[in-house]
């Protein structure tokens, strides 16, 4: 029962978090205001968290795992149709990033200014770099991708494309249809590495 109450304490924290970050920013929001907000002690916050920059690293972690177990589940017969089905995710990757897009961009800025901060913003990017220079070897192994392909190259013109893509869906929501463009996008580039 305790383990329970304290996975509930994280979780109205990490909520508080989120919807602190969404309205003052994330520089001006306080612990403080978190606590208030979840409705806990500073004492349950620090037990959690050491810091506000941990708790918005726990949330970029959770929404990390999100879209890593959404990538596994678009396995598809060969690797280039893989590709084109983790199109697929892009909405809600939309969706779960629109409100957090300020805190974000405000996160990234201060990750500029402090090499701890950018070695754990960084991160991300070159893990999904890695896992797709992955999918690409599989790809070359299976047959489906042209055997010269460089996979570190091609995972890095394909995390360039999905950041991209991204960027532009939030930043510009109504500007397309971003599900179609990503997987329309998606073929051209396997197509230019199919064998």
């Amino acid at each position: 029962m305790p383990q329970q109450r304290s996975e509930e304490t994280r979780a109205h924290l990490l909520d508080a978090a989120v919807r602190r970050f969404a309205i003052s920013g994330y520089n001006a929001a306080s612990v403080d205001e978190i606590c208030a907000e979840a409705g806990v002690s500073k004492g349950a916050f620090y037990h959690h968290f050491p810091s506000k920059q941990a708790v918005f690293l726990a949330l970029l972690d959770g929404w990390l795992k999100t879209i890593d177990s959404g990538l596994e589940s678009m396995r598809q017969a060969t690797v280039p149709e893989t590709f084109v089905e983790m199109t697929r995710l892009l909405p809600a990757i939309f969706a779960a990033a629109d409100e957090r897009l300020p805190m974000f961009l405000e996160f990234w800025l201060q990750a500029s200014r402090d090499e701890k901060i950018w070695e754990a913003t960084i991160a991300p990017y070159r893990h999904y770099q890695e896992y797709f220079a992955r999918l690409v070897a599989d790809g070359i192994a299976e047959g489906s991708l042209k055997p010269e392909t460089d996979p570190q190259a091609a995972g890095q013109v394909i995390l360039s494309l999905a950041v991209g893509l991204f960027l532009q869906g939030v930043l510009d929501p109504h500007g397309a249809d971003w599900q179609k463009v990503g997987e329309e996008s998606m073929k051209i580039l396997m197509n230019g590495l199919a064998s």
